[in-house]
């Protein structure tokens, strides 16, 4: 997967740091973006879209995935701003970049769970 969706590096320490807690990070982070993605579609205001945006990008940050995380601040920043217009599209390529970091992260726990 390219530089633009995960940064390497950022896994890399992790799994250094974590040692056998580095799997159930992987999960932990995977359960919660997809509670996190429920609740951009199902925000009512866009203050809870934009507590829900903030929190996505700080968890996708912290692993790694960089292209999620820029999508999530740009939402977050998006919210503030009236008339609110794009967010159905900015929420799509959420999802859309999701798949993409889902998959690797799946391969990765197949990955770690294997060795």
């Amino acid at each position: 997967m390219t530089d633009m969706h995960i940064d390497h590096k950022v896994l890399s320490d992790l799994q250094e740091v974590m040692e056998d807690g580095y799997l159930q990070l992987l999960e932990t982070f995977l359960e919660d973006s997809e509670r996190r993605l429920s609740q951009l579609h199902e925000a009512k205001s866009a203050d809870e879209l934009g507590l829900t945006a903030h929190s996505f990008k700080g968890s996708s940050s912290n692993m790694g995935a960089v292209g999620l995380a820029r999508l999530c601040q740009q939402l977050e920043e998006r919210v503030k701003v009236r008339p609110l217009y794009g967010i159905e599209d900015l929420i799509n390529r959420i999802d859309q970049e999701y798949l993409e970091v889902q998959c690797f992260y799946r391969g990765e726990r197949e990955r770690v769970s294997a060795n």
